[in-house]
């Protein structure tokens, strides 16, 4: 038995939750895997009623009651702090709460797919409780300036380093090559801190001869994400910088809606698509159920049920391949709730 709290979130957030759920529930009929959902409020609607973004208890049921998080996307733009920043975001909650270090986000274009090259398949591993995120909150300001601070620590930095390079250990490798690689992607020409995390990835990839150790700084990644994208297996860096790469990327395979992220602890994880709440187009069965779909997916291969995630992909894949889920401007033509059909005919 899977046992999955469920966020349903904003937006388009409860759209996608139910297209990822239909299709959870016909795979795992399909292979004998029983899912037990349970629901738990959580973003900006549950902010603007309790005046905080994720109910009360719910970290600790998320590491105690449950095998994993499924999280619809959340926030809302108008819902804001009193220092301007956003109040139904989880980002810092969850990731700092559940100690999910690792943000990992595949980017690969899907058959049928209009992309900027043929073959687009990597992981962009970024880490996820330190760097410029880290001031969520504290920064200081007042009507004349306005500061953020940059921390890395060496235990975080070695742990989603070494995290990159047990997952290229388990791929086949870059598209244009079939070399198992990771690139640090960083500034360490710039600034102390980056140099610091270049430092430390170099040596723990002394403990990976298998696992080509590669180098970009954060201008000439995102050059060649673009124009050269099948060279690269498995990218790690810091965590402001990945958001802006995986972003990048997605658009690079036909948009957000087709890219899952993951968020990995030591003992929890969650995961969510790659993208924002999209509240223009909530309700309206133009949102791509795509990214939720592939989010689950995730969550089943990191519990060990791999064959019921493949099943899921390969009816992904086909529904593409044979045209049932064409985007148009990033949504499917036919909606959302066609798009997750042809997911579940395929199974």
């Amino acid at each position: 038995m899977v046992r999955i709290a469920c966020v349903d979130g904003d937006g388009i957030g409860p759209e996608l939750m139910d297209s990822a759920r239909e299709v959870l529930r016909a795979a795992a009929e399909l292979d004998g895997l029983e899912i037990v959902f349970g629901s738990e409020p959580g973003g900006a609607g549950t902010y603007l009623e309790t005046g905080e973004p994720l109910a009360p208890g719910a970290l600790e049921r998320f590491r105690d009651e449950y095998d994993a998080v499924l999280k619809g996307p959340v926030g809302l733009p108008e819902v804001r702090k009193p220092d301007g920043t956003e109040a139904g975001v989880l980002g810092g909650v969850l990731r700092n709460g559940l100690d999910t270090y690792a943000n990992v986000r595949p980017v690969r274009l899907l058959p049928g797919v209009p992309g900027t090259a043929e073959r687009i398949d990597y992981v962009l591993v970024r880490e996820n409780t330190e760097g410029l995120y880290l001031s969520r909150g504290s920064g200081v300001r007042n009507e004349r300036a306005a500061s953020d601070q940059l921390l890395m620590t060496r235990v975080g930095v070695e742990r989603v380093v070494r995290f990159a390079f047990e997952t290229a250990r388990e791929r086949a490798g870059a598209p244009a090559d079939g070399v198992r690689r990771v690139t640090c992607v960083d500034k360490s020409n710039v600034l102390r801190s980056f140099a610091f995390f270049r430092d430390v990835f170099d040596e723990v990839a002394a403990e990976y001869p298998d696992v080509e150790a590669d180098h970009r700084y954060t201008d000439a990644a995102a050059h060649d994400l673009v124009a050269d994208p099948g060279r690269f297996d498995v990218l790690v860096t810091e965590n402001f910088v990945g958001d802006m790469l995986s972003d990048l990327g997605a658009a690079t395979v036909g948009g957000l809606g087709t890219c899952p992220a993951a968020n990995i602890g030591a003992g929890t994880a969650y995961f969510e698509p790659a993208h924002g709440s999209a509240p223009a187009i909530a309700g309206q069965d133009r949102a791509n159920p795509t990214s939720q779909v592939l989010s689950a997916v995730l969550l089943l291969e990191h519990l060990g049920h791999s064959a019921t995630a493949k099943r899921i992909t390969a009816a992904v894949e086909s529904a593409y391949a044979d045209g049932a889920i064409r985007l148009d401007g990033g949504s499917p033509e036919r909606g959302t709730e066609a798009a997750a059909a042809a997911v579940v005919d395929r199974l």
